[in-house]
Parts: C-alpha cells; structure tokens; sequence
C-alpha cells in the first residue's frame, strides 16, 4: 500500500472503452464492433479486423471519477483526468486530456490514438486523475486499480465474459434447492462474488454436446447453446448488479467499484440509449425502486444480453451448418 503526504480520494477511477477504429492506408476507417473489446476483460483486440496495413487506432474512452471528486470543499483544485497508455516493450508512453462531460459531472471523455508503428504486441491503458494540492500542480489523486490492455494483433479480447461452469446432478444435489430445477439444463446462480452455470447432468447428452468435441453440426449447437448460457449470465449479472447499488447523500445511485459496475456501463447504452452512463444509471434505479417502468425495461436488457452474447451470430452458423447438411442429403 502506497501512502500520500496528501489528500486523495479513496476510491478508484473507473476507465471503460466505448469505441474503436482504425485508420487504413488509404485513409479511411474502418469502425470495429464491441466483439474488438471486453470490458470484464478489460481488453482491446485491435486484430479482429483481420486488417495488415492498419496506420493508427483512435480509441474511445469513458471515465468516471469516484464520490468527492468534484465536493466544493476538496483538497485540490485544476482537476485533470488523463488516460495514459504505455508499452514496456517498445518504451512508448501515450498522455492525453479526456474532457468533462458536463460541468459538475464525474464523467469524464475522449480519445487516445494508438500508432501501429509505436507497437508490437500489448500496451497498458490506465487513466489517471490529478489537481492541484497544497500549491503543488500535477498531484495524482486518484487512479484506475484496474488496467486495460491494447493488443495490437489479438483477434478476440481473451473471449469476453467468462463462463464460471458447473456440472452436477440437480435430482442428486446437496443443495435442496436445486433439486427443484432438476427439469431444467442449466441454471445461472448469481449469488456469489461471480455469475456460476450449473448443468444439469441428469439430462442424458447434453454435458458431451457441451464439451464440444464432436464435430459437424453439434459444433454449431455447441456454440449456439453456450450463447444462450452467456445470455443467461449477462442478464442475471446486470440485475444482481442493480439489486444493491449505493446510494449518495442526495439519492443518486453508485456505479460498483468491481467488475459488476464495469458490466454494467457496458450494458447501459443498450438499455438507455443516447444518454450518459450516469444519467441512465439513475434511469435504471428510478424504475426498480419506483411504481412503474421496470417490467417494461426488461426487453431492453435482454437485447443488451444478446448482443453481449453473440447470440445472433452463433444462431446463424447454426443455421448455416444445417443448410449444408440438408444440401448434402439432397445431393
């Protein structure tokens, strides 16, 4: 643990990507879709392009400081927010300004252009928040805890949210409670730190179709099948998430400190479009705690889950094997 000769805040800065493209030799760009990054990995896939002659990447980036940063009565003045992005190997160290939304906002926006030629492999992406404190200029008073990393030729960032899996007998389980879902081929138990899937054993098959060892056809199912899981995770993990949300003095809502408010400040733009993520964090808060909204706000989360999903896609490569398979007994 580091100590300060200074006032700083006590929580963390919370750095997300919002956006990414790049910028091609004959100097047009090329937008990359949110498959290029993943914010509970914390990670840029810049490879997903399958682009060779890629000049630059300009990245899109959303901050929010911690409560406090803007109190009347705060330690420190000129208040800067800097997203710095930095490569060991190549000793390349990026710094730019990331402006305020609105005055008086905790969120904090802009963009870091990375330069193809100024890396070969990862770089770290952190954000910084610094003022003026004791009449000295410069003093970091707050931080990410948590990086990101840029890779230059991934082409997938680390696969998104991990699926925590499980396989148990449900008839069989030492958890009563389980016992009654023993119809069922999964279930999602939100109740611990992570998100865990628990298969169902007792439905003869499937646990093989899930290893995805097979070939053909029950590679397309298995790919389908684990979407709709990680469907099933998203959702269950965006209202765990809003189910316990801090509160400040004046009743707005905190965004988690861990991976679950990173979660869902991904999901948020899906489920309130076109406003800031704080903005549509209160939305989301009015409408579980008030008298209406919520029930009507379910199909917005779950579109946001599907997208986050790849439901879509692995539907289609489903139906893409079938019609191949069909031709084949045709012919």
């Amino acid at each position: 643990m580091k100590f300060y000769p200074y006032k700083r805040l006590n929580r963390p800065v919370s750095l997300r990507v919002t956006s990414a493209s790049l910028k091609l030799l004959d100097g047009s760009r090329d937008r990359l879709d949110i498959s290029a990054y993943s914010v509970p990995q914390r990670t840029v896939a810049l490879g997903v392009a399958q682009h060779e002659d890629w000049v630059s990447a300009r990245i899109g980036l959303s901050a929010t400081l911690p409560p406090g940063a803007n109190a009347p009565d705060a330690a420190w003045s000129d208040l800067r927010v800097l997203a710095v992005l930095t490569d060991g190997e190549t000793n390349v160290r990026t710094v730019v300004d990331l402006r305020q939304d609105a005055p008086g906002s905790k969120e904090w926006s802009g963009d870091i252009e990375v330069l193809r030629d100024d890396h070969v492999g990862r770089a770290t992406l952190a954000a910084q928040a610094v003022g003026t404190v004791d009449d000295v200029p410069g003093r970091a008073i707050a931080e990410t805890d948590e990086d990101w990393t840029v890779d230059v030729v991934a082409d997938e960032p680390l696969g998104g949210l991990r699926l925590d899996a499980k396989q148990m007998s449900f008839s069989k389980s030492s958890r009563e409670w389980l016992q009654a879902y023993s119809d069922a081929p999964w279930i999602v138990d939100a109740s611990g730190r992570l998100p865990t899937v628990l298969v169902n054993t007792d439905i003869e098959g499937f646990s093989d179709l899930l290893g995805g060892e097979g070939g053909g056809i029950e590679n397309k199912i298995h790919e389908m099948l684990v979407s709709q899981m990680a469907t099933d995770v998203w959702t269950a993990v965006f209202h765990s998430s809003v189910g316990d949300l801090e509160v400040e003095p004046d009743g707005s809502p905190i965004f988690p400190t861990d991976w679950q408010g990173e979660v869902l400040r991904e999901m948020l733009p899906d489920v309130v479009p076109g406003v800031r993520a704080e903005e549509a964090l209160r939305h989301v808060h009015r409408r579980r705690t008030g008298d209406a909204g919520w029930v009507e706000l379910q199909t917005r989360i779950h579109y946001a889950a599907v997208r986050r999903a790849g439901a879509s896609k692995a539907l289609a490569n489903a139906l893409r094997g079938l019609q191949q398979m069909n031709r084949g007994d045709g012919a």
